[in-house]
């Protein structure tokens, strides 16, 4: 009940559709004022989300900082969260998408021997599943052994759909295989702040590993920073997502 929950959460707390919610109503008003109103409003919805300086300076305030490892620092296990894939039932080929830094950073992770296992975590996030749904933990798994990444190196968790389930199962896997820690977990900067009090409420004491950058640091330039963006209604919905997301978690004892 609480992941269709967060679906339909998510969906109401997009800034665009506020805009388009304000536009129909002040195209369908046959009241002067009201129209006029909801005109306004939309106008001034629009120009507050779509300007991109504004959402870059606060998302880049909220994500977590870039953690640069020490040449002889070693984790027993990396925990990678999926999010980065899609698939197309249609062929059978799943596909890497715009968050696949985290795959590449686990990799590296990997290859400069920061990281000695990878638990890879995540299932599916549709609601509405089939069997032949694409389990991203499968289709990750599967790259990082073309990667060159031993299969006994590799850790599997595709039952998930969201991060309370990736730390809740992820707990699991740890306690059952008796891996011990230090750990680290591998996902979008963005979702970190997130991420990590989710995994502290299971259980798993882990240190972060930032990628998947959604802004850096920028100066103001005109006319780039005051133009609309859609960008900027992304990041917005990126950065609501996020926040509401880990008020919900709170309210509900999971993070």
């Amino acid at each position: 009940m609480f992941f269709v929950f967060s679906k339909v959460l998510f969906f109401l707390i997009q800034p665009f559709n506020w805009i388009v919610i304000c536009a129909a109503f002040a195209l369908v008003s046959r009241n002067t004022k009201l129209k006029n109103k909801f005109t306004v409003i939309a106008v001034s919805l629009f120009l507050l989300f779509s300007n991109p300086y504004l959402i870059k300076e606060i998302v880049y305030g909220w994500q977590a900082e870039e953690n640069i490892l020490t040449k002889n620092k070693e984790y027993e296990a990396g925990i990678l969260l999926t999010g980065f894939c899609s698939y197309n039932e249609k062929t059978g080929r799943g596909y890497f998408r715009d968050a696949s830094d985290r795959f590449i950073q686990t990799v590296r992770l990997y290859q400069q021997k920061h990281i000695k296992k990878i638990i890879v975590t995540g299932g599916s996030s549709k609601v509405l599943q089939n069997k032949q749904s694409l389990k991203e933990a499968d289709f990750v798994c599967t790259q990082l052994e073309q990667m060159g990444i031993p299969k006994e190196n590799i850790i599997k968790e595709n039952q998930s759909r969201n991060t309370h389930e990736n730390g809740l199962f992820t707990k699991h896997i740890i306690d059952s295989l008796k891996i011990k820690p230090p750990f680290l977990i591998i996902t979008s900067a963005t979702h970190i702040p997130r991420a990590i009090k989710v995994f502290e409420k299971t259980g798993i004491k882990a240190d972060s590993y930032a990628c998947n950058f959604a802004t850096v640091e920028s100066k103001f330039e005109f006319p780039a920073s005051i133009i609309p963006s859609i960008e900027a209604f992304e990041l917005w919905n990126t950065f609501m997502k996020e926040n509401i997301g880990l008020l919900m978690y709170k309210l509900t004892g999971k993070a």
